[in-house]
């Protein structure tokens, strides 16, 4: 494995410039450094956009400035690059400089210095022993090599977890990309030493699930054994984990097992909030990263990420984290991305995530890990506080109070799976959204779709909202017609049918000038709706004609599409 070429000794690191063998063929030196150090760094003049949309699918692009693109390859993708003949540069090989370890678990706890793994791990047990009524231990999976990817839950009030939101952050996603690793860390102590002292933290933690998961990536972290000497971006296999997730267009990637278990772990907890910590710039992305179309919420994207910014400002040095527009950019603006965490979370799980740049340094050095804590600090904990804000509520049914599972929409705003769900345990839904007054559509199979009127959204504020949806109780076998719902229709809607078409049926779908766009066979049990999807429809009026195939029977009615 390509891993067992990392052979860098640790006596480099004392040198500014490192040497390789006088082969004037640029090929070979890149081979040469991927062989040596498991990565290789090179940058190109920006080849146009069609051009740069096939070297994201192919390698990974780490930054665009000056209209220079700046790409990192591993022993995975050297060789394509190599074979579409870009003319490129070599940067001189960034070195690994001012990582110093811990000698034990309670001089790393000062967050001045590395932990190694060893001691990672007892930092994140201790956390669980001595907090016992604040924190819980998790482990999302394990890596290739074996490593424990792990992450705590941090919340106060202990017994009403099901009714609290979940938030998360997470870092080091790229081994190499140490600063956050131990900014969770710090932001964990942080919060478990200050609750029931602090009202902020105590409100935050009384109110939310907070999750943190410090290092996503250890086996690119610690590549060399337990001390982090010779850190790279990829994971033991070579591949890079943050062009790894399930792409709204192209889902079926070929997962990492990093991958794998993480998604499982994103669907379990459906995060509402989340962040992902990153080096290598310093500017809060938010969505989206492979669409140049923006987000239905994009103005709530900009106003969180720009408070992140400016609040940094507040306690940083000057020129700290003014990339792009004063520290903030949308994602497509700086770099197309596919398979990136930040896209998969918001749009196949409908939460609402970004990715915060903290350093120009990948690696940050032992010596600058406090001022990078003192001028985040703030930031990280006002971006969680976003969660407590917008429009929060219960879902039940209005006959029996069970809660429900329904989509949360908002008509003429919502669209690129921008809607939300309640929680079908708890009923619970939590919408963040820009400040103004909007109307609330909640539908959920077998029942009437409710709506919400004139909702008034106040910055920094939580309304809440108790929906009670009615059951459908409605007899088709009266009138021979049958009941589509909800009606129009976004991108699915559900048909109850007169009894006398059970069985083996046959479901056409024809537009407005009379042609057969549709048509499919499903199974009728009476009482049960048919589930039929119209995402791939243009917006129109259709009518819908559904024939029993043994009987003959028929019945048909009429579907508004939206989008």
């Amino acid at each position: 494995m390509w891993r067992h070429y990392l052979i860098l000794s640790a006596l480099l690191s004392l040198f500014p410039l490192i040497c390789f063998p006088q082969d004037k063929n640029p090929d070979n030196q890149l081979r040469g450094i991927i062989r040596q150090y498991g990565q290789v760094e090179v940058t190109i003049p920006y080849p146009g956009l069609k051009s740069a949309d096939r070297l994201s699918r192919n390698v990974s692009i780490l930054s665009v400035k000056d209209n220079i693109i700046f790409i990192s390859l591993s022993p995975l993708t050297v060789e394509w690059f190599i074979n579409q003949g870009f003319i490129y540069s070599i940067p001189e090989h960034r070195v690994v400089r001012g990582i110093e370890s811990a000698t034990s678990s309670i001089q790393a706890m000062n967050w001045d210095k590395y932990p190694t793994y060893p001691q990672y791990d007892s930092i994140m047990q201790a956390f669980n022993m001595n907090y016992p009524a604040l924190c819980r231990l998790d482990t999302i999976g394990t890596t290739i090599d074996g490593r424990l990817v792990l992450a705590i839950r941090l919340t106060g009030a202990i017994g009403n977890e099901a009714d609290k939101p979940n938030v998360f952050y997470t870092s080091t996603i790229h081994g190499d990309e140490t600063g956050g690793f131990v900014m969770m860390l710090h932001l964990a102590d942080y919060l478990l030493n200050n609750y029931g002292n602090n009202e902020r933290v105590t409100s935050l933690m009384d109110n939310l699930n907070i999750w943190i998961n410090p290092l996503a990536n250890p086996d690119g972290t610690y590549t060399s054994g337990k001390s982090i000497t010779s850190p790279v971006r990829y994971n033991a296999e070579g591949e890079d984990l943050n062009r790894n997730f399930p792409d709204p267009e192209t889902p079926h990637t070929i997962q990492q097992k990093e991958t794998a278990d993480m998604v499982r772990f994103l669907k379990k907890h459906r995060f509402v909030l989340s962040a992902n910590f990153h080096s290598g710039d310093e500017v809060v992305n938010y969505p989206w990263d492979r669409w140049p179309r923006l987000h239905a919420d994009n103005d709530w994207f900009y106003s969180v990420s720009r408070k992140y910014a400016d609040t940094v400002h507040t306690g940083s040095k000057q020129g700290y984290m003014t990339f792009m527009d004063n520290g903030v950019t949308n994602g497509y603006e700086w770099y197309l991305l596919y398979g990136g965490r930040q896209d998969y979370v918001t749009y196949s799980l409908q939460g609402r995530e970004v990715t915060i740049e903290l350093d120009n340094k990948y690696i940050t050095p032992s010596s600058q890990l406090q001022s990078l804590w003192q001028e985040n600090w703030r930031s990280m904990v006002g971006y969680l506080e976003n969660a407590l804000f917008g429009i929060r509520g219960k879902v039940v049914s209005a006959v029996t109070s069970v809660p429900l599972k329904a989509q949360v929409f908002i008509a003429g705003h919502d669209k690129d799976s921008s809607q939300v769900f309640s929680d079908s345990l708890t009923g619970n839904f939590t919408r963040m959204v820009s400040p103004g007054i909007w109307n609330l559509s909640f539908s959920s199979p077998g029942f009437r779709d409710t709506v919400m009127s004139n909702v008034e959204v106040v910055s920094q504020q939580k309304i809440h909202l108790d929906v009670k949806m009615k059951p459908i109780s409605y007899d088709t076998t009266k009138n021979g017609t049958p009941l589509l719902y909800p009606n129009p229709a976004l991108t699915r809607f559900n048909a109850l049918l007169p009894a006398n078409l059970a069985g083996e049926i046959t479901i056409s779908i024809i537009n407005y000038y009379g042609e057969l766009i549709s048509e499919e066979h499903n199974t009728y049990t009476p009482g049960f709706p048919v589930l039929i999807f119209t995402d791939k429809f243009p917006p129109g009026t259709y009518t819908v004609v559904f024939k029993n195939l043994i009987k003959g029977s028929s019945c048909n009615g009429r579907i508004v599409v939206i989008k």
